[in-house]
Order: C-alpha cells, then structure tokens, then sequence
C-alpha cells in the first residue's frame, strides 16, 4: 500500500473530541464548550484554564503569555515535553507521538527513511504499548443534562420516508424520534448511559436546507440543544442490557442504523450504538468496558467506491489506527464491503436485512 498519512492530513482529520483526549492525556484536564474547549495552560506549566482549542482553525491559543498567538498540536506536544524534560524537544518526536497515539505506525505515516527517526518510533511504540496495558483514565467532561419535557410538546407523526427506509414507527415511539413543525425536520433525543437527555439534534427533510447539514443540533423554543457527540454513545441506554448479556456491541455512525438495527432484530435485541461521525474516543471505549463486552464489531459506512482505489486505501489505514489503538483493550472485527454488497456512503445496514447479515457473518478481524 504506497498512501500514507502527513502531518497536516493526520492534523486536519482529528475532531476536537480527539484533541481533547490527547490534552487531557497530557494533563490539561480540559472542559468541552461549543465549538472549542479550555485546558489547564499546560504550555507552559500554568494551572489557569486559559489554553483554548478553536474546532474550526485546528489550533490552540494561550491567553496568559506564552508568548505564541496560535500553534497546533504538534506544537503543543512539544512544549509540554520540553518543560517536563528540561530539554529542547524536537518537533518529528512530537509529531511521532500523537501520530502514535492516534494508532498510526511507521507503515502509515509519511516520514522520510532516517535511521534516527525510525529508532525514535520504535522506542515510542514500545512506550505506547506498556502505556495501553491499562484502559485509559475518565476524561473530565460532564455533559449538560436538559429537562425531557421540552419534548412532550412536539408531534409524533409517521415518519414516511424514514419507515420506507424500514424503521418501524413502533421502534421511532420507543426511541422519542419526533417531529419539528417550524423546521420541519426529524428531531432526534440523545440520551447518556443513565437514561438523561444530553442533546438533541435534527435531521431536515427539506433537500434545500441540507447546504447547511443534514444533521444540526435542534433550535427548540430558542434554546439550541447542542452536546459533543465524542463524549456519548447514542443509543447505549436502550442497547446497554443487551450488550452486558451478549458481550458485543456494534457501533454504527449514524442514528438511523440504530433504529434500523432495532426495527429489524427487535428492541429486546438490539445491541447496536452511533458514535455520530467517523471517529472513536477513547471515551466511548470505556463506556462500552463499563458493560463488560468481549468484542467491539466496527460498522462505519463504506467510504470508497472500488476495492484498491484511493479512498479504499485511506479507509484501510483508518481502520487499522482504530485496531492500533483500541486493538490491547477488546477483540475489535469490522464489517468490510468486500464484495460490492452496498452502496457509496452507505451503512452496512442500508442495504436491507440480508445484506447486514451477510457483512455480520463475514466480518473480519485485523491480524
């Protein structure tokens, strides 16, 4: 395989709950907001909480004179191990830890051939290894809790186009799927572990409206209802029992593969959660941990057209960081469309039934 990852694309593709993860790894003990999130500056061993990420611009700003406007990850990397090491640390070691800790190996990641550099990675590798001997610690992140009553006053109509997809309005009641009159669009609850609404967010039917995405966070009666979708699992409060029995867990990008998934196993069946997104935390690992499961099935939408092109390529790396990073906590297998079963973009349950089936049957594990 000859794609590899840079440091602007590894840089670029990481989400802030991503970020997030590795600041607080570092020590930051960060606190999540809209768009952004502020940790300790830790840049330079300060214990203010005036370090912020900015979500859109992938960079970081320290407000009490660092003496730096703005730098990115590598460069914060860099700085903490410089004041902890009392050294001047070089930028590619930076660089090598977080591509590390995001699961990338020197395979998959864009160095030129240096004796140097490639000794420095394996003594990374062998650190991020004992390191992963034990899960993660809690990130220090409390999601909002919102009051369940702002959604007795919206509608329940039958969901036409989603039930000609095949989920029942039976599973939609279950799941407090309801509907929005004045955006006209499919409001869906999210719920923590514990059954508290932590966000809302919602799916327009109105193809004109989907420049600005399909799917935002709901605007019900003036409040926007948003929530970092890293730091939750959606669906895990209907799915936790089943998954604590069964020892697996499927986890699905989007919502409506959950109640796909549901409609078409049943409720009392359903095993299934969405990380919202194409990205895993280590968060979401340990939530799924707290339930006690063996295996972890990877159910990401099929991201490339034709086995071997280019985006099969980067979606095979991808997958296998997953496996790199999260591979010493869980057994992780992934339903992979080797056989042209599904569509570009689509779930592996988009597909009907006997399609999912068949990808569940044949899912794979990295070796």
């Amino acid at each position: 395989m000859n794609f590899k990852y840079d440091k602007d694309t590894l840089k670029e593709n990481l989400s802030i709950e991503e970020i997030f993860d590795l600041v607080n790894e570092l020590g930051g003990e960060p606190v999540m907001g809209d768009g952004f999130f502020t940790a300790k500056t830790i840049c330079h061993n300060g214990d203010s909480h005036k370090l912020y990420y900015y979500e859109n611009t992938h960079l970081f700003h320290c407000y009490t004179g660092c003496g730096d406007a703005s730098f990115d990850i590598y460069d914060l990397v860099t700085k903490v191990y410089s004041r902890i090491n009392n050294i001047e640390f070089p930028l590619y070691k930076s660089i090598i830890i977080v591509a590390r800790y995001f699961g990338y190996t020197q395979e998959t990641f864009d160095f030129n051939e240096d004796d140097q550099i490639t000794d420095d990675w394996k003594i990374i590798n062998n650190f991020k290894r004992n390191k992963d001997k034990t899960i993660v610690k809690q990130q220090n992140n409390q999601l909002k809790i919102y009051d369940k009553k702002i959604l007795q006053y919206l509608p329940h109509p039958h969901i036409t186009p989603w039930e000609s997809e095949g989920i029942t309005y039976p599973i939609m009641e279950s799941r407090g799927i309801c509907y929005n009159p004045i955006s006209e669009g499919v409001v869906i609850p999210h719920y923590n572990i514990n059954n508290e609404l932590v966000g809302i967010r919602e799916r327009t039917l109105i193809k004109e409206n989907e420049i600005y995405g399909k799917y935002r966070p709901a605007l019900i009666s003036g409040k926007l209802y948003n929530h970092p979708l890293g730091f939750n699992l959606y669906n895990l409060n209907n799915s936790k029992d089943m998954i604590s029995k069964v020892k697996k867990a499927i986890i699905f990008e989007g919502e409506k593969s959950c109640l796909k998934y549901a409609s078409y196993f049943g409720a009392d069946n359903d095993i299934s959660v969405a990380c919202c997104g194409s990205n895993i935390i280590n968060y979401q690992i340990k939530l799924l941990l707290s339930l006690g499961i063996q295996e972890i099935i990877i159910a990401l939408d099929k991201q490339f057209q034709k086995i071997g092109d280019e985006e099969w390529k980067k979606w095979v790396i991808k997958l296998n960081t997953i496996y790199n990073k999260y591979g010493n906590y869980i057994n992780i297998t992934y339903m992979f469309d080797k056989e042209d079963l599904l569509g570009y973009k689509d779930s592996p349950i988009d597909c009907g039934k006997d399609k999912f089936i068949e990808l569940f049957k044949k899912r794979i594990k990295v070796e």
